[in-house]
């Protein structure tokens, strides 16, 4: 998930015109990936939320023309309410070529007690819910594997900035929407319902109008977790933050990023100049 920038653009997609360009660019450049490496499928982790939903109405069409499946999963475990399943499945079985739900709580409550000092507390829940992400990451990596292709990944910059995802968990080999802030994957998603047919476009719609939550049980909301009541807000903070305005240092968003910061440069490594010795 190392993924790097040296400047920041923090103007906001606005417009329908931007909107398509975005969505035309990300198109261009996976479809070359693909054929640059010969990939023979996508895989796609489905949570009911916009960003996956965002993801599979993003790639459908690259995966059309060039003839290659989208391969979806919902993988449902212990926390899951019924209507992000319900969401989910509309989106796997509209958008994908292959799709399965799978629920994998009985698994995962076979694993859960070798994770030590599990009791409740906040702690405890982000545990749990990083080795859910983990559990579902192996699954679709396996998937990949299996067809010769890669995971999509489904983050946005605002997740990523602020720390919304697990290292070794949900994060992915192809990110495409990972510059785009998570109001305009919004924004995007409003866009392409419009040129959808009408399942496709209630299925992506619905994961729009969607309370934000993370499928993982730490809280109810992502918002709940970042002190904030839209990702309006979210993006804004961030968007004043870097670009040097630091009166919002000590909210909880700014704090988020800063503390978050390891994450983004992860794996840490030691150059090589510094381990072999001068012999001068």
């Amino acid at each position: 998930m190392n993924t790097t920038f040296s400047t920041i653009d923090t103007t906001f997609l606005s417009t329908e015109a931007e909107f398509d360009y975005a969505i035309k660019v990300m198109r261009n450049e996976l479809r070359n990936y693909i054929r640059q490496y010969g990939l023979k499928a996508l895989v796609l982790g489905i949570s009911g939320g916009v960003d996956s939903a965002f993801a599979a109405a993003l790639v459908r069409p690259v995966c059309d023309e060039l003839q290659i499946p989208l391969i979806g999963r919902s993988i449902t475990i212990e926390t899951n309410k019924p209507e992000e399943i319900e969401r989910a499945n509309a989106v796997g079985e509209n958008f994908c070529h292959d799709y399965k739900y799978l629920d994998y709580t009985d698994i995962y409550l076979k694993f859960k007690p070798l994770l030590p000092d599990i009791v409740d507390n906040k702690l405890s829940k982000l545990r749990m819910g990083n080795a859910k992400a983990r559990f579902r990451m192996m699954a679709l990596y396996d998937l990949a594997q299996e067809h010769r292709g890669i995971v999509i990944s489904t983050d946005n910059f605002t997740e990523y900035l602020t720390g919304f995802w697990t290292l070794h968990g949900d994060v992915g080999d192809y990110a495409p929407f990972i510059k785009l802030w998570k109001t305009e994957v919004y924004g995007c998603s409003k866009f392409l319902c419009k040129t959808l047919p009408k399942s496709m476009s209630d299925a992506l719609m619905a994961c729009v109008e969607a309370v934000p939550t993370d499928g993982l049980g730490i809280t109810n909301s992502d918002l709940d977790q970042l002190g904030t009541d839209t990702y309006a807000e979210v993006d804004r903070l961030l968007a004043e933050y870097l670009s040097g305005n630091k009166q919002n240092e000590k909210h909880p968003v700014v704090q988020r990023y800063l503390s978050t910061q390891y994450k983004r440069e992860n794996p840490v490594s030691i150059e090589r100049i510094s381990l072999v010795q001068n012999h001068d």
